[in-house]
């Protein structure tokens, strides 16, 4: 398909012209390019020729780069003074990482925002509200930031209540909500015992969602949208490391389309480190094309992600993740045996609609990991009676084992503005 032979087109182009930007100047890839060969873009013969020679950066890398090369670490393509913009990664699965971005790279980010606002049809008339604290994470700065070039009216509420938050929406008539699964679940929860006369309604018609995998799980889209009545939930995802990746298939809600014109992405066999055919699950490795400033070549995300392709309203065939992030293959657990995701975790306890939170134990007895969960309620009402025996059903049906639940008080489960923490391990 033409469309398809553009944007591959398009790719090798900016990669060819990335590789030429940074190899002499950029100490964390000087070396690595020197050694595969390619002493400017023009000795890149392919997007196959790259992935065949260039080797991974992984997670690790960046740790010990900073750890030598304090507090920046050596992936800096220009001298300080060209940075304007610091954030950090928000340390899920590391200590958390300082990132410096060129205001050229900056908008480059800004840019894959445009395209998800798009993709859920955001118009200059709407106002974006965005219930996130502003803190040095990443998050949804490079969406406040969109928003306002774009021409929207972009209100922040970092450091407010839920109840404030709930009532600068009402009186600006907030109509897209920025937050996490985790926040648009807990803010529909206040909303929904607050006075309508009291407040306002808020004509709120779409919620954008990041920061974890629930934005493409149905079961919390179902939930988020059955406490925001009239509002659509729409996925998205991206990571501090490399920025904006993904936005929502506008053909297919929980379809992830890779933002192609800005990164490079495969989808990798752990095992082999080959690319998977589509129907089957991989690694995500993801190279920046635009964020120059600070590049990633074959970063492995470690999220796992199911191939697949969708054509768009243009006809074009786009890299898509079927399902949104499946889970990270950093977060899986054995449990006798049997392999067990969060995500899949999430997936069964949220087709209970009786549930309001929970929260995963992970230990070791005699050994052996185990699971206990604990599950919050929404009230103490009939429909709620027998709930930790369903759920540990679903469990059993889903896994073949046999995971302890136990129902606790309401409102006694920590609530999360930013990523869930609803994982917990036990020592001993």
């Amino acid at each position: 398909m033409a469309g398809r032979a553009e944007i591959e087109a398009l790719q090798l182009g900016r990669l060819r012209a990335l590789i030429s930007e940074i190899r002499c100047d950029n100490a964390f890839y000087r070396g690595r390019l020197e050694d595969s060969g390619f002493e400017s873009g023009d000795d890149i013969a392919s997007l196959a020729d790259f992935s065949a020679r260039m080797p991974f950066t992984t997670k690790m890398d960046l740790v010990w780069d900073r750890e030598e090369f304090p507090p920046y670490g050596s992936n800096l393509t220009y001298p300080l003074e060209r940075y304007a913009r610091y954030c950090q990664s928000s340390g899920t699965t590391s200590i958390p990482l300082p990132w410096l971005d060129t205001p050229e790279s900056w908008s480059a980010m800004l840019d894959c925002w445009d395209r998800v606002y798009e993709a859920a049809a955001v118009s200059p008339a709407d106002v974006v509200f965005f219930a996130f604290s502003f803190g040095p994470f990443l998050g949804f700065w490079t969406a406040f930031d969109a928003a306002t070039r774009r021409g929207n009216l972009a209100i922040p509420s970092g450091g407010l209540s839920s109840q404030a938050r709930l009532q600068m929406m009402a009186t600006n008539h907030a109509t897209v909500l920025c937050c996490t699964p985790t926040y648009a679940v807990r803010l529909g929860e206040v909303y929904a015992a607050q006075d309508k006369a009291e407040l306002g309604e808020i004509p709120l018609r779409k919620i954008i969602v990041a920061g974890e995998p629930g934005g493409s799980i149905p079961e919390v889209r179902k939930r988020i949208e059955s406490l925001w009545p009239g509002a659509r939930v729409f996925d998205h995802h991206g990571m501090t490391e490399v920025g904006p990746v993904t936005y929502e298939s506008p053909a297919k809600s929980q379809n992830l389309c890779v933002i192609e014109e800005a990164y490079f992405a495969e989808i990798l066999d752990r095992d082999t480190e080959q690319e998977v055919k589509p129907g089957e699950r991989g690694e995500l490795v993801i190279t920046t094309l635009n964020r120059t400033a600070c590049p990633l070549l074959r970063y492995r995300t470690g999220d796992l992600v199911q191939k697949a392709w969708t054509d768009d309203p243009e006809g074009t065939r786009r890299l898509t993740l079927e399902g949104g992030i499946l889970g990270r293959v950093d977060e899986m657990v054995v449990i006798r045996g049997v392999n067990i995701y969060p995500t899949a975790i999430e997936k069964i306890i949220r087709g209970f609609p009786e549930v309001a939170e929970f929260q995963v134990t992970q230990m070791t007895r005699q050994s052996m990991a185990e699971l206990e969960i604990a599950v919050e309620p929404l009230d103490s009402s009939p429909t709620c009676a027998g709930l930790d025996e369903r759920i540990t059903k679903a469990l059993h049906n889903a896994f073949a084992l046999r995971i302890p639940v136990q129902l606790v008080a309401p409102n006694s489960l920590p609530r999360f503005e930013f990523k869930s923490k609803r994982w917990v391990k036990q020592e001993g």
